[in-house]
């Protein structure tokens, strides 16, 4: 395989990268130079810096390389499209196509250009495999009875809100939607939840009802649970198999010393 890596922020590259290296992949790597972390020029055989809006030189990059198979691998804030990307031809003419500009739509876009090029856009998840949740409690502590309730709460309208695609996360007290994750990420809004309501916080981060494992899928760390404690969340549910854990010992250890309780459903 002659792999092309998207590299956006976070850990999440460098373990494909890794994970990449162990098959005997062959990984040609574009970092957008907006969010990757420069350290990854240390692990990447070869590599190119894009910008946002610089599709065209993605494109020839990884046709240069021989690249037959592409992973998007870390989160492109969705806000920067509209702040600071500034569009070659190619991205023009893409986004120019596209009625709308929400997540699963933008992304679309760019997997449909790779394919135009010959190049398949796999399963983002595809050497990550052993860090998707199986179904249970993962923490020592079990919900509560009124966690149980707000989760219940909760997943009915994260599904619906990831059905229209507008965020993966959703914050509820009582049984009450205290905050919707739109552009901002998961870690701001379980802050802004706080911020509006101290203590007592159930956090649900969901895959889409036909989540697409290409690309966009749920991610869940060390910072989630350090967000949740500022804001004095009790709970965190996912999505299991669907969700990836990164760090999961160092996070679970975190999150037992807090008596926060973490469950995939």
């Amino acid at each position: 395989m002659k792999l092309g890596l998207i590299a956006g922020n976070g850990k999440f590259p460098f373990l494909v990268l890794q994970g990449a290296k162990r098959s005997g992949a062959s990984v040609a790597v574009a970092a957008i130079r907006e969010e990757t972390d420069p350290d990854i020029e240390r692990f990447a055989d070869r590599l190119t810096w894009v910008g946002i809006g610089q599709l065209g030189k993605m494109l020839r990059f990884f046709k240069s390389e021989g690249v037959d198979k592409a992973i998007m691998a870390g989160q492109v804030k969705h806000v920067q499209i509209f702040s600071r990307a500034i569009p070659d031809v190619r991205m023009l003419k893409m986004l120019l196509r596209l009625p709308r500009r929400n997540t699963d739509a933008l992304i679309g876009a760019v997997a449909s250009e790779l394919a135009s090029e010959g190049i398949e856009l796999i399963d983002s998840t595809y050497f990550l495999k052993d860090q998707l949740p199986q179904s249970g409690v993962l923490s020592k502590r079990k919900p509560d009875e009124r966690e149980r309730g707000d989760i219940e709460y909760g997943l009915e309208i994260a599904k619906e809100i990831g059905r229209l695609d507008l965020g993966q996360t959703i914050v509820v007290r009582d049984r009450a939607c205290v905050a919707i994750e739109a552009m901002e990420g998961t870690d701001a809004v379980i802050r802004r939840a706080g911020q509006l309501v101290r203590g007592r916080l159930t956090v649900v981060k969901i895959a889409k009802p036909d989540q697409d494992m290409r690309f966009d899928v749920p991610v869940v760390g060390l910072p989630t649970v350090e967000s949740m404690i500022e804001a004095k969340a009790t709970c965190l549910c996912l999505t299991a198999g669907q969700t990836l854990i990164f760090g999961r010992e160092e996070m679970l250890k975190l999150a037992n010393k807090s008596k926060i309780a973490v469950v995939a459903v």
